[in-house]
């Protein structure tokens, strides 16, 4: 066989590695269904959520929240407090992946939609980023997939680009922005497809 010519792995981590889902802490505290689908549509939302993603402060977002909609002051802190119960654990089968492409000696990194703070909790708790030579994360880097910008931080920062990378993401849009800087791109839905793309590249 000829030698692959993909030569590291990329992962996303929400939905790629581990589930991740607003609601998952919520519906702790909100026991009304209606309530619920309300708040996560008006209050606490993944397109606001987003901002820290890119970069802002909770010191910024918490009390601008807070000031639009006081009877949730308890709800928006809990999210800037207890943000780890919104990932209620790996995706199926990811992790595994993971550790087999570790063995073989492939190089790993991870792009990563991910606030600095939340990310800087969330880290330690998970010894699978052990694999990784280098992560990638937005709310550090202040710049957000899909913008070129933060694929061009992962191609300096692994010496690396075009079809030499091989990235894995769940969203479509993600996945667009990679293969439009020639990246060989793998939109994730379950970690038997991942694992089916990895075979074909020669990497597992």
């Amino acid at each position: 066989m000829a030698q692959a010519q993909v030569q590291a792995v990329v992962f996303d981590i929400g939905r790629v590695l581990f589930h991740w889902q607003l609601g998952v802490l919520f519906e702790k505290l909100i026991a009304d269904p209606g309530e619920l689908e309300w708040f996560l549509a008006n209050v606490v939302t993944e397109e606001w959520h987003f901002e820290h993603d890119r970069g802002r402060s909770l010191a910024d977002m918490v009390p601008e929240r807070i000031a639009l909609f006081p009877q949730y002051e308890a709800h928006i802190r809990a999210y800037a407090t207890r943000f780890n119960e919104t990932i209620p654990g790996p995706v199926e089968g990811s992790h595994e992946l993971v550790q087999r492409l570790a063995a073989r000696g492939v190089p790993l990194f991870c792009l990563t939609n991910f606030g600095d703070e939340f990310f800087a909790d969330f880290r330690p708790t998970q010894p699978v980023f052990d694999h990784f030579a280098d992560i990638i994360v937005s709310g550090v880097e202040k710049v957000a997939k899909p913008e070129p910008r933060i694929y061009e931080i992962v191609e300096e920062r692994s010496g690396l680009s075009g079809a030499a990378l091989f990235f894995t993401d769940d969203n479509p849009a993600n996945i667009a922005a990679a293969r439009a800087r020639g990246w060989n791109a793998h939109l994730f839905t379950e970690a038997a497809g991942l694992e089916a793309a990895l075979i074909a590249e020669g990497l597992l």
